[in-house]
């Protein structure tokens, strides 16, 4: 075992005082070593609860024969960073989580970890922590949050932010918008929505990273603690059979998740997600690949925003086992995938059936005969850009427009409340790329307002910034080149004429080749608007493009 070089001979003595000295027996020290890696704070729902996913994990851990050692990561909130400097942080923070977890696994000689998560980027860093480090790991997030209800309506975190919108167009009084505000969230766990920290969690669970149920079980509920507890058991016997997360995340795995979220819309940050978990465990994944999945994988799910379900809706209608029987069945999914049950998927989900077809609809009823994200290249977009398809009314699939430019988030949200921005214009958002940012902003709050002030259905909203997993509408993010790379959307200048396809996968700035080279030789690049010695400049210097899952190089 790992742990053997600080806990045994005599030679190591001082290192068992340490242990002695918060009270472990010599028969702890004696046993594998399991670090619980708890990203709990009391700053957000999604992770205010894991104290006592914690708890559960560590008694499965001692009930399987091992010692669970726990120490914290930091996780930020997505939802609070919102529409101000706080979001430059948030998908910063995952290559900091990654890193702290390296320097405490490997510092202290741990033989095996569990990490529990829940919001949106704690979730893959845990995941490319595990591939990086390569010893037996499970992870156990906190799961989704129950629905709101509001005047008789189940509600969502993005109900209330297009509320917003509503209050400012006279539509909703403001006493309204109060009463939504203290129900729509109405307690511990990720967000009621499809957003990234459900998108993702349960990825990790198509991906084998996690037990069965774990992406889509309720956080309030005692089916989440026993699966945190059994967790904590079966980690130590991936320990004692030798599995670790790269005999877990393959090429398999990650195309599994591809195909998944294809079939429900997941969040564009999966994107982001999916070719950095890849890299980290030794693989190259393109944005091409969701396209071709995207080809041949149906859109079968639709969770808030862009559907009427509920994270809790998915769950009771089979969950995620009973979604991916369904794709198994028309050869879509690789059923020998190895899991952290130590079996494989086709073992998993042989008793899994589906028991809502409104919910899980079948490939005779489905949504679309295409998956529910869309990778975009053109003249705009050289290097790729991303769009949540299934969150699209049909009318924007084809659309082309007037350019406006902003060159921040902030300003377009004061041009759109301001009623500036017209029916069938394209808001343009740049300098929020991975280095432009820094750290990549999410647009939700533009989004949201566009669809508030009415504008959902005939504006669309292009940048080199991301999107939650709450947007709905015409957002195409992810722009690749970035503007702080000196990429076309660098170059857009106000009235120029922007067009896309999303069924082609076209994004096209309609301005000539020579035009545009005469602007790049005038261009200065925008000094970044962070203090000289912030976390925020140093990744800036090393975060690659968003085609690239926004990784370090």
């Amino acid at each position: 075992m790992r742990s053997h070089v600080i806990t045994q001979g005599m030679e190591r003595a001082t290192h068992r005082e340490l242990f002695h000295a918060m009270g472990l027996l010599e028969e702890e020290m004696n046993q594998p070593l399991v670090a619980v890696v708890n990203s709990f704070n009391e700053v957000m729902p999604g992770h205010f609860h894991l104290n006592t996913i914690t708890k559960a994990v560590k008694e499965g851990v001692r009930m399987g024969g091992g010692t669970p050692l726990e120490f914290p990561v930091i996780a930020v909130c997505d939802g609070l960073a919102q529409a101000h400097i706080g979001m430059l942080y948030p998908l910063a923070s995952r290559e900091h989580i990654i890193d702290s977890i390296e320097i405490m696994i490997n510092a202290h000689a741990f033989d095996a970890m569990v990490l529990i998560t829940n919001c949106d980027k704690i979730t893959p860093a845990m995941l490319m922590a595990a591939a990086r480090l390569n010893i037996p790991s499970i992870v156990v997030s906190g799961g989704p949050m129950l629905s709101g209800c509001w005047n008789g309506k189940k509600v969502s975190l993005t109900d209330l932010y297009e509320s917003i919108g509503l209050v400012k167009r006279g539509e909703m009084t403001e006493e309204e918008l109060y009463e939504l505000e203290k129900v729509a969230l109405p307690g511990a766990g990720a967000c009621n929505l499809l957003g990234t920290a459900n998108s993702m969690n349960i990825l990790t669970e198509v991906m084998g990273m996690s037990l069965p149920g774990t992406g889509t079980t309720p956080a309030v509920s005692g089916k989440r603690l026993a699966l945190a507890k059994r967790a904590g058991i079966q980690v130590m016997e991936l320990l004692k059979k030798d599995i670790k997360p790269k005999d877990i995340l393959t090429q398999k795995a990650i195309e599994n998740a591809i195909t998944f979220d294809m079939a429900i819309g997941g969040s564009s940050n999966t994107t982001l997600h999916l070719p950095a978990i890849a890299n980290a465990a030794g693989m190259e994944l393109s944005l091409e690949k969701f396209n071709e999945y995207a080809e041949k994988v149906p859109h079968l799910v639709k969770m808030k925003p862009a559907g009427d379900h509920f994270p809790e809706d998915f769950d009771r209608a089979g969950s995620a086992s009973a979604l991916m029987k369904e794709l198994a069945e028309k050869g879509l999914m690789h059923t020998d995938a190895l899991t952290v049950t130590g079996t494989n998927i086709e073992e998993n989900i042989k008793n899994a059936k589906v028991l809502d077809n409104d919910v899980i609809r079948s490939f005779d009823n489905c949504y679309t005969n295409t998956g529910g994200l869309k990778i975009l290249k053109g003249t705009l977009a050289p290097g790729g850009a991303v769009c949540k398809k299934g969150g699209v009314v049909k009318e924007m699939y084809v659309h082309k427009g007037l350019a406006r430019v902003f060159n921040s988030e902030d300003e377009a949200i004061s041009a759109i409340y301001s009623e500036s921005i017209n029916s069938g214009e394209i808001v343009v958002v740049r300098y929020e790329g991975p280095k432009g940012g820094p750290g990549m902003r999410e647009m939700v709050t533009a989004t949201a307002a566009l669809i508030g002030m009415g504008l959902g259905g005939s504006v669309a909203l292009v940048t080199d910034g991301r999107f939650s997993g709450a947007t709905k509408g015409a957002a195409i993010g992810h722009v690749s080149p970035e503007a702080a790379e000196g990429g076309p959307i660098a170059l857009i200048e106000e009235g120029d004429i922007i067009s896309f396809d999303l069924e082609k996968g076209i994004l096209d700035l309609e301005v000539p080749q020579d035009i545009l080279d005469k602007r790049l030789e005038k261009w200065v690049p925008k000094d970044l608007d962070v203090p000289q010695y912030s976390y925020l400049r140093r990744y800036a210097k090393h975060v690659s493009s968003a085609s690239k899952g926004a990784i370090f190089e």
